[in-house]
């Protein structure tokens, strides 16, 4: 067996079996098989497609090249979810602590952001003193003690999925469902988990614009997981316009803490309560999802979620003060309101510029190497659907740039289309798909 075959293989339209992937992926991230014969691999792949075998195959070889976790010590169903990605979604921040107060142990391995979505780890790490870079054994005692983690990945959980992204980035051949899905499902699926909720979001500050693509997506994620026993639930949701209403890193924790105060009920609370739901019902503590969501409501309601945000907290370093007393956090040099220059209804948002917006204020990194000010961000008001009149507040921004403040606010004005006639709101949850 040798690389050229299975390139030459591929590139012809042949379906490979699991030793051959597993041949091409073990000896790549050995470094046995060079960069530029692995990116032949690569766009031969991407061209010609894997259909869902190769898909496992690869997912499976990806997990393999590194540790999986046993939680087999730690009593109770593992839940964890997955998000693509968008504009505002701190879901995670606002569903590990429900779910763990439920009952369901969430050991969470997130990304950082880049470009213009948002990482969880970034959220995170706003928070003073909250550590996301726990090692495995320490990631075990926060899981047992509190029953949820929040990290990010270690060097030994699929090293080969770090390497093969590298290499995908700067080969166009980022836009594979069959790559993503692997990416996503080897890191997922070295926590040691049972069963996964997946988010996949459709619309203009998603990755997936199309609602087709989105679906095509959730699919092979689903029978991925399938493939490897796992229980899994997927919703299509929409990313036609920002998720709550606060962009940016501390921003976001802070709407996360009044969702789990139970101070609003917003899209934000409403999207993390139905996927809370599902993870509770995955993981056995109740007869179906609108169970779980009653569960999930009730325990943001009680106050034992926000108290489990806080637990949470302080088992990884953070300065729970700052959770008590948001208001204490250092504010931004600069502040500035955007107001709406005509009368009539919000006909559509452009999440995708409101994202690099933020990026542009300092809230976010366009390089894995660009660093982020946590301050930094907007909160972004109307939503589509919305009555709105001429001086009203669109959008606060934040910032430690003055000199970014009128390309910011020029930005977040083209992003916003006004109508005279009402638009209908976009429905939030498009599609549940159970596997």
């Amino acid at each position: 067996m040798n690389a050229i075959e299975i390139i030459k293989k591929k590139r012809d339209g042949g379906k490979l079996t699991s030793r051959e992937i597993e041949f091409m992926i073990s000896n790549f991230t050995a470094g046995i098989i060079p960069d530029y014969q692995f990116s032949a691999f690569l766009m031969a792949a991407f061209i010609r497609g894997l259909d869902k075998s190769e898909t496992s195959y690869l997912t499976e070889s990806m997990l393999n090249s590194g540790k999986i976790i046993d939680l087999s010590a730690i009593e109770g169903s593992k839940i964890d979810k997955h998000s693509t990605g968008g504009v505002g979604d701190k879901t995670s921040l606002i569903l590990t602590p429900v779910v763990a107060a439920a009952g369901v142990k969430v050991p969470m391995i997130s990304g950082r952001g880049l470009g213009h979505t948002g990482g969880t780890l970034d959220k995170l790490e706003s928070i003073p003193g909250f550590r996301t870079d726990l090692n495995l054994s320490k990631y075990k005692s926060v899981l047992k003690k509190c029953g949820a983690v929040m990290i990010g990945q270690t060097k030994d959980i699929a090293p080969a999925d770090k390497l093969i992204y590298a290499l995908r980035d700067v080969t166009a051949t980022v836009e594979s469902i069959p790559f993503i899905t692997a990416s996503i499902m080897s890191k997922k699926l070295a926590e040691g988990i049972e069963g996964l909720v997946l988010d996949v979001k459709t619309g203009s500050g998603a990755f997936m614009k199309k609602q087709s693509d989105a679906l095509e997506l959730a699919a092979s994620l689903g029978n991925t997981a399938k493939a490897f026993d796992k229980k899994v639930i997927a919703f299509i949701t929409d990313m036609n316009q920002p998720l709550g209403n606060y962009i940016g890193n501390w921003l976001e924790v802070y709407e996360s803490i009044l969702v789990l105060k139970n101070e609003i009920k917003n899209d934000l609370y409403e999207l993390s309560v139905t996927l809370a739901g599902a993870m509770i019902y995955l993981g056995g503590k109740s007869k179906n999802i609108v169970e779980g969501k009653k569960i999930a409501a009730e325990l943001i309601s009680n106050g034992k979620a926000f108290e489990k945000f806080t637990e949470i907290t302080e088992l990884q370093g953070g300065d729970v003060s700052f959770l008590l007393k948001p208001e204490k956090y250092p504010a931004s040099k600069y502040r500035k309101e955007i107001l709406s220059d005509k009368t009539g209804f919000i006909k559509t948002i452009d999440a995708y510029r409101i994202g690099m917006t933020s990026v542009m204020l300092g809230a976010g990194r366009l390089k894995k190497e660009d660093k982020i000010d946590p301050k930094a961000g907007i909160i972004f008001y109307p939503k589509i659907g919305m009555k709105i009149k001429k001086g009203d507040l669109i959008a606060e921004i934040f910032t430690d740039n003055k000199d970014v403040l009128d390309a910011a606010s020029d930005s977040i004005k083209n992003s916003v289309e006004i109508s005279r006639e009402k638009t209908p709101p976009p429905k939030l949850v498009k599609k549940k798909i159970e596997f």
